[in-house]
């Protein structure tokens, strides 16, 4: 089980390193001691979830009513931004797979220069996409949240926006 962690972060960190984009958390560094391996990203103060929650009691809404119209357009930007940071990765060449979107995996940076707000994190069971064979590892990611076809391992870029759709920003 350490083994497939280890495996896990050595893989965040070799996608992460080829990134340099507002769109994902950016990595600074990264070593070992001993058995652990550590990486430094950015700080980014709070998660999705967190933010989901939150809006919700923000405009006093029970989970079970519609949103107003002031929160519809805060969750249309959210999903905006969302998309444009699955574009970034799935544009790379080659493109890069997340395979674990989530509310828990977007991160909310507090102070911004780009008025971006929105960024992607946790790469560790992302892949570079085989656009060949399109094989890839099945049952990766967060079953809540993956797509049908994962399960079947051959799937492409698409399965990051099936998980977009089950987010409900």
């Amino acid at each position: 089980m350490l083994e497939e962690k280890k495996q896990k972060v050595i893989t965040e960190v070799k996608i992460l390193s080829k990134m340099n984009s507002d769109f994902v958390v950016k990595y600074y560094n990264s070593w070992s001691e001993g058995k652990h391996v550590f990486i430094h990203m950015e700080y980014c103060c709070q998660t999705l979830a967190t933010v989901i929650k939150d809006k919700a009691i923000v405009f006093g809404r029970q989970s079970s009513e519609a949103m107003n119209l002031y929160e519809y357009f805060i969750s249309c930007e959210i999903l905006r931004e969302l998309l444009q940071c699955l574009q970034y990765i799935h544009d790379l060449n080659p493109p890069v797979i997340h395979r674990d979107l989530k509310p828990a995996n977007v991160l909310i940076v507090n102070n911004t220069n780009n008025n971006r707000f929105i960024k992607l994190c946790d790469f560790g069971v992302a892949v570079e996409h085989n656009m060949v064979s399109m094989s890839h590892t099945s049952s990766v990611g967060t079953s809540q949240y993956m797509a049908p076809e994962v399960f079947q391992s051959r799937y492409t870029t698409k399965v990051d926006i099936y998980s977009l759709a089950l987010l409900k920003c």
